[in-house]
């Protein structure tokens, strides 16, 4: 089995891993918090809560089974070398599981809080039904052979997939409203720094063992951190440079949740 050959190293890779952990964890409250305050998540686009949950389910089925499953394990070091250290780290567990409960709780405020005539788009429908069919296809075809590791692979492959579509529809309504209020600049910010920190713990790994197969042995969460990247600094473009928030519409927003008007229709269908 792979270790580490530098203490510091190491010590530098749980650091990382845990702030990345953190920051990413915390990216969740400011979206919460606002609805709360506003008792209302007009301005949030429900496909990507949709999107988002599926996205973080498939990258917990991953996560989980890559570091509690023995025989996952095996089947990696079998294909990548039995020197190679596995590529899932605790704080990814512990951020999946805290990440679907935490989105599942924000579609709970869905629920509860106003939303206007937002819904769930016919296309966010669509996709999400098409992932779940397709994942269950899969489960059929790994069961016969154990093939496990490809199985979690395809779960790998669909958080990436969700990932790069999720943000879509949210920077689409951005652009229509012109206009990011009620959706929180703070979880784009904590979103960006760990997925900064994220890519540098896999770099630490990568120059402790003198090899890049964590890159190209993980490529979900490789391509995860590129994503996020992109799409977060899009969003602080949009809110920062595109769509500057008023004074006057902050005041607004702080005494009356922003209800759409019956003439002006805003549609969350990309």
């Amino acid at each position: 089995m792979a270790s580490w050959n530098s203490i510091r190293l190491e010590v530098t890779y749980e650091v990382l891993g845990w702030i990345a952990f953190v920051s990413w964890s915390i990216s969740f409250y400011p979206q919460a918090i606002l609805n709360y305050r506003r008792k209302s998540v007009v301005g949030l686009n429900f496909d990507f809560l949709v999107l988002n949950m599926t996205k973080h389910s498939s990258y917990l089925v991953y996560n989980a089974a890559m570091f509690f499953s023995p025989t996952i394990q095996r089947q990696y070091h079998e294909k990548y070398g039995f020197k190679e250290m596995i590529p899932v780290a605790a704080n990814d567990v512990a951020f999946s599981v805290h990440a679907v409960a935490l989105t599942a709780f924000t579609l709970f405020q869905v629920l509860i809080y106003e939303h206007g005539n937002q819904k769930v788009s016919n296309t966010c429908i669509a996709i999400t039904t098409a992932v779940l069919v397709s994942a269950l296809v899969c489960v059929i075809i790994a069961s016969p052979k154990h093939s496990w590791l490809w199985l979690i692979s395809v779960f790998n492959t669909i958080q990436v997939i969700m990932t790069a579509i999720k943000y879509i529809p949210q920077a689409v309504m951005n652009f229509r409203r012109k206009s990011t209020v009620g959706w929180s600049i703070g979880n784009i910010l904590l979103d960006l720094f760990g997925g900064v920190l994220n890519f540098s713990q896999m770099a630490v790994q990568s120059i402790d063992q003198d090899t890049w197969v964590n890159f190209y042995g993980n490529i979900g969460k490789t391509l995860l951190s590129l994503e996020v990247v992109f799409f977060d600094l899009l969003f602080i473009f949009q809110h920062y440079i595109l769509y500057p928030a008023k004074k006057e519409e902050v005041v607004q927003e702080r005494v009356n949740p922003l209800i759409k008007s019956p003439n002006k229709s805003v549609s969350t269908n990309v």
